[in-house]
């Protein structure tokens, strides 16, 4: 062996435990095959088909006209955090200091990753639900910590109980991470089972990490914030955003709502890592919230139509498909082809050119699903099923 190969080894060698534990994005594997394929219609990532409202997009560029092209405080434009705080109180009747309770950041994949970092010492425990967002157990892992996940499926609605939480609780148990409405089933919590939830946190003095990314996109039911329940300020974490209601996904803002003392230490590792979200984007986010909010009515109205076409047309297939409550994705069952999860959507994107996402790529319990972003036009959702109906007689095997 050459000396040369010798350090190149020595270099192979030295990749972190922590980077080696983690699994490619399975969202982003196929993301990257779709586009190179011509002619596919993508019900796989996540990200609304709309533009950001006009109102909105023009905020921006005056603020670019302007010269407003600076940093910003770390924590976010003071005049973006006070109004966030009138937001979240007449939004959720929760009260928030915009100076020392509120932080603004890259996203809410930013805020995750923060939340875990400020929280977690090496070894400490998270329990979360399975299936769940592709970054939950990857920001555990990356902070150190282990999660521990809860099994999920069609028939408890993919919902996690107080009960199912309190049994995985050790000395080592640090958090509870919720993200409802989920992505991705779309399964919603009711009031009701996040108050017994609230109860065994506080009984175990746990933190909450809720991300409520989604919180607008509800149907038929209706959201509740969990840092609104009694004593849960005190112990949670709220990570929300403006890329889903808003459709500003480009934009890249999230922001985290805690007690001041958890906020100081998200804010730290801010400060080293991202510093703060570009200043065009937060007085996006201000006109955001401050602006016409009939555009946010509008396309949830239209997500609505989509989730019910959706579901009615995979049901009719023979999927059977969990009706979702929330956000806009569909989690049909793929059994009845005795195909992996992986396979399914490999081959649904070669033969018939629809990209969705294998369910195996949000945990063990995703196997046997696929995931559906009805986030794109009834036209291409309608074309998508009459090719999913040729491709599932194809390989149906029961």
């Amino acid at each position: 062996m050459t000396k040369q190969t010798e350090i190149q080894t020595h270099r192979k060698q030295h990749i972190s435990q922590r980077a080696n534990r983690l699994s490619p994005s399975g969202i982003r594997k196929f993301f990257d095959l779709l586009s190179s394929i011509d002619g596919v219609i993508s019900l796989g990532v996540g990200e609304p088909d709309f533009t950001t409202p006009w109102h909105i997009r023009e905020a921006a560029i005056e603020s670019i006209e302007k010269g407003q092209t600076m940093y910003t405080s770390n924590s976010g434009m003071p005049e973006l955090r006070k109004e966030l705080s009138r937001y979240l109180k007449n939004e959720d009747d929760v009260d928030y200091d915009p100076t020392s309770e509120l932080l603004i950041t890259v996203g809410v994949s930013e805020a995750l990753d923060l939340a875990m970092r400020a929280l977690l010492d090496p070894g400490d425990e998270v329990i979360l639900p399975d299936p769940s967002f592709v970054a939950y157990k990857s920001c555990v892992i990356l902070a150190e910590g282990k999660p521990v996940s809860i099994s999920t499926n069609e028939a408890n609605n993919f919902e996690i109980s107080a009960a199912e939480i309190e049994a995985r609780i050790t000395p080592k148990t640090r958090a509870i991470l919720i993200g409802y409405p989920s992505n991705p089933t779309g399964a919603v919590l009711e009031r009701e089972q996040l108050v017994k939830i609230a109860a065994l946190a506080r009984k175990h003095n746990l933190t909450v990490i809720s991300d409520e990314i989604y919180c607008k996109l509800i149907y038929g039911i209706e959201h509740t914030c969990f840092a609104y329940l009694p004593g849960m300020k005190e112990q949670t974490i709220l990570l929300g955003g403006f890329s889903k209601a808003f459709a500003m996904t480009g934009w890249r803002v999230g922001y985290a709502a805690a007690p001041k003392e958890i906020i100081a230490a998200m804010t730290k590792i801010h400060q080293y890592t991202m510093m703060c979200v570009s200043t065009m984007s937060q007085v996006a986010a201000l006109e955001a919230l401050k602006g016409d909010q009939t555009s946010v009515t509008e396309m949830v109205e239209d997500y609505n139509r989509r989730r019910l076409v959706i579901v009615k047309g995979l049901r009719e297939i023979g999927l059977s498909c969990f009706e979702p409550k929330g956000a806009f994705y569909a989690f049909p069952s793929i059994s009845c082809t005795g195909m992996t999860s992986e396979e399914f959507a490999e081959k649904l994107l070669t033969e018939e050119k629809v990209a969705v996402v294998p369910g195996s790529a949000f945990g063990k319990c995703g196997e046997g699903y696929i995931r559906c972003c009805y986030a794109t036009s009834l036209s291409d959702i309608e074309e998508a099923l009459n090719r999913m109906r040729r491709f599932v007689n194809k390989y149906r095997k029961t």
